[in-house]
């Protein structure tokens, strides 16, 4: 168990320590010369039955050393805080104790320390201080002990009641990708670089492969101590020191995180819920600058109500956290807001989306969401209700591994296609929705072959990617309400015809296309070859092409779709085997010139076949013309 001590300078936390572990932690000679705390200490103690081990983290009580205090204060199990009986309660014992309880640290006890010092009046007098502050600021009933370090009073007590607190205290739950916020980063003569600090997620064993967060940095643990002892693993809620190759010491710090190599974010702005600490005198307005202070960094942020331009003290509020650097959050983790001058508190919060809109953060969609994600238990039907989620986002949103998703989701009742979640609502509605465009398409224009497949994602499929699109139009294809002809969706029964004469034509021009698959006749070459005006065969060829049997793919230029999906499956196939699609290898695998080639490619383009990157065109989609080869 982690304990965490808290309280105002002067009132005995170090030598508190020091009483419990024999260990004194202050190790700066500053530190010991002044005779306060301006680092942050660290200190274990083994119990007799050597099954449990506790681990102290002293902070700094002075008040230009708050943002080590929170350092230390991140990842904490227990907060021990510090009251001296001939003072009681002082400002930073009543800050770092409102720093506690914005940072969701439950589980505490008092130590009121220097009882040697004072009159019995006076310690009644401190003791009642610390219940009413306690109540009234943290809304706990935290045990008190009474204790003297020099005279070792009440030691024994304290310590006989932090056993029983971390016997019965669970372990804490090690799902998800190993992260570690970084206290400290130093050399050892022969080993390299050292790394300290909390593990708050996962595990993580030797010589495995670790990254710098937001640094990017890469390396590897070549040991590892857990609680000052030598481990082969560590896990969640376990105090760490590694020993890191390939990264050197002056390459990270405080405030970095290291992590196994996955997909947890590194972002510049995210969403969250505050708490605005009741005591301020006037409200947080938009735009607001403030310290961020999050793991063990501290950097500046501004903060965006998404309701309203201000927040009220002592109202909760969601917001949106912009950074001026990457920081990697996840979803549930606590941070705390300061003043610009660092002076005062006035927030303390949970990330709950890293992955905000670019637009649309306030609608009433937007807005529902993050309140599911803020919910204790995470209402996940909230999340993918109005619009789908993708495995991969939500994978890295709550720093789930594979399986553990996969675990997730099996309890609950969801579509899963293409990558992407979809409440059950939604999923059915969307194959509804698409069932009634394809009888509106019919009745509206009965002479066309159904409703064309990128024409029906623009007019109300925009918002799926084209995987889950593609599941979407399978998904209702297999209820046989739909049939797919060529690049048509249509209904079975649905038939565009032409009539004995337009037929008649159409056999004479058809054998001319075919005989030129990659690269047949231009509409004028057609008509001259018929002696027929080009008119007619332009519009005869538009009423073919409505039918589904021919493509316009350039100006004038019509091929026959079964031609149109052989293209396709080319360009999939060079595709596939380069890692890109040139018009240079294209124009060779299909024996025609640079000029068709491109614009066939440009036509793949415009239609959503594919997606041009300066000289390479990406497919991003399953061949929607192979039904007609």
């Amino acid at each position: 168990m982690i304990i965490g001590t808290a309280g105002h300078i002067d009132h005995g936390k170090t030598s508190l320590i020091a009483g419990l572990t024999g260990k004194n932690t202050d190790r700066l000679p500053e530190e010991q010369r002044r005779g306060i705390s301006i680092e942050l200490g660290y200190a274990y103690l083994a119990l007799e039955d050597q099954r449990l081990r506790l681990g102290f983290v002293d902070v700094p009580g002075h008040e230009k050393f708050v943002h080590a205090m929170l350092s230390g204060a991140t990842g904490i199990d227990h907060a021990l805080l510090v009251v001296a009986a001939d003072d009681g309660p002082m400002p930073q014992t009543r800050e770092h104790l409102e720093i506690l309880r914005l940072l969701g640290v439950e589980s505490g006890t008092v130590a009121i320390t220097k009882v040697d010092a004072v009159e019995p009046a006076q310690l009644v007098m401190a003791r009642f201080a610390v219940q009413e502050m306690l109540e009234s600021q943290h809304g706990s009933d935290w045990p008190i002990f009474e204790v003297s370090s020099t005279q070792r009073t009440g030691l024994d007590d304290l310590l006989i009641h932090l056993t029983q607190v971390a016997a019965n205290r669970p372990c804490r739950e090690s799902h998800g990708g190993f992260r570690l916020a970084v206290d400290r980063s130093f050399v050892l003569p022969g080993l390299g670089t050292i790394v300290t600090g909390t593990v708050h997620a996962g595990h993580l064993t030797e010589g495995e492969e670790i990254i710098v967060q937001p640094r990017g940095l890469r390396g590897r643990v070549r040991s590892m101590r857990a609680e000052d002892l030598p481990a082969q693993s560590v896990r969640a809620g376990s105090r760490v020191a590694l020993n890191i190759a390939g990264v050197g010491h002056e390459e990270v710090g405080r405030g970095d995180w290291i992590c196994q190599p996955n997909e947890l974010p590194c972002v510049l702005r995210f969403d969250a819920e505050i708490s605005v600490t009741p005591h301020l005198e006037r409200p947080l307005r938009a735009g607001l600058e403030v310290h961020f202070h999050h793991g063990t960094a501290d950097l500046l942020a501004k903060v965006i109500p998404l309701t309203g331009n201000s927040i009220e003290p002592g109202r909760r509020a969601l917001v949106g956290i912009s950074l001026p650097r990457p920081v990697q959050v996840c979803h549930g983790d606590r941070f705390v807001l300061r003043d610009s001058q660092a002076r005062n508190t006035l927030a303390g919060g949970r990330v709950l989306d890293c992955y905000p809109p670019t637009r649309g953060q306030r609608t009433p969609e937007r807005l529902a969401l993050l309140e599911g994600l803020a919910a204790d238990q995470i209402d996940l039907e909230r999340l993918w209700s109005h619009s789908p989620l993708a495995e991969s986002r939500l994978s890295a949103l709550l720093n789930l591994r594979p399986e553990e998703l996969d675990g997730l989701l099996t309890q609950q009742l969801v579509v899963r296609a293409a990558g992407q979640i979809f409440h059950p609502g939604f999923w059915t509605e969307a194959m509804a929705r698409m069932v009634s465009a394809i009888d509106e398409t019919h009745t509206r224009e009965p002479e066309m072959p159904g409703l064309e497949l990128q024409r029906l994602r623009r007019m109300g499929f925009a918002q799926l990617s084209p995987e889950a699109y593609e599941a979407l139009i399978q998904a209702v294809l297999a209820t046989g309400d739909l049939v797919q002809r060529g690049a048509f969706l249509a209904r079975p029964a649905h038939k565009a015809e032409l009539d004995a004469t337009e037929e008649a034509l159409w056999q004479r021009i058809r054998p001319l296309l075919a005989d030129a698959p990659f690269n047949p006749p231009r509409v004028r070459d057609i008509a001259k070859g018929l002696n027929l005006p080009e008119g007619q065969v332009r519009n005869h060829l538009r009423k073919v092409a409505r039918i589904g049997d021919v493509t316009l793919v350039a100006l004038d230029h019509f091929f026959l779709t079964e031609s149109v999906a052989q293209l396709a499956d080319i360009a999939q196939t060079i595709h596939a085997r380069e890692g890109a699609l040139l018009a240079a290898d294209f124009r060779d695998a299909i024996g025609g010139g640079r000029k068709v080639a491109i614009h066939i490619l440009e036509f793949f383009d415009r239609v959503g076949f594919s997606r041009r990157l300066k000289d390479n065109h990406l497919i991003r989609r399953s061949n929607p013309w192979s039904s007609a080869s």
